[in-house]
């Protein structure tokens, strides 16, 4: 699942210069890891919603944890999906 989302996130973001291999499942994804921003996030969010049938609640107290890395994004859809 884990490469499944690195390029749904280098496919969303039209991110040409990157391929899978270059994304460390445990970098972050914003700031100092990929640099993504907001913006970003709502886009990727949305992509799961699509892809996963999973909503990712921005309201939560823990949104900044489930959009820490590829990992901990993984670890969230799965969790979501029983």
């Amino acid at each position: 699942m884990e490469n499944e989302l690195k390029q749904l996130i280098i496919d969303v973001l039209e991110l040409e210069d990157i391929s899978v291999a270059d994304i460390d499942s445990h970098e972050a994804l914003f700031k100092d890891g990929l640099g993504l921003d907001s913006i970003d996030a709502l886009e990727i969010g949305l992509a799961i919603r699509k892809k996963y049938n999973v909503k990712i609640d921005t309201e939560k107290e823990d949104v900044k944890k489930i959009f820490a890395s590829i990992s901990t994004l993984a670890d969230y859809i799965k969790s979501v999906q029983g």
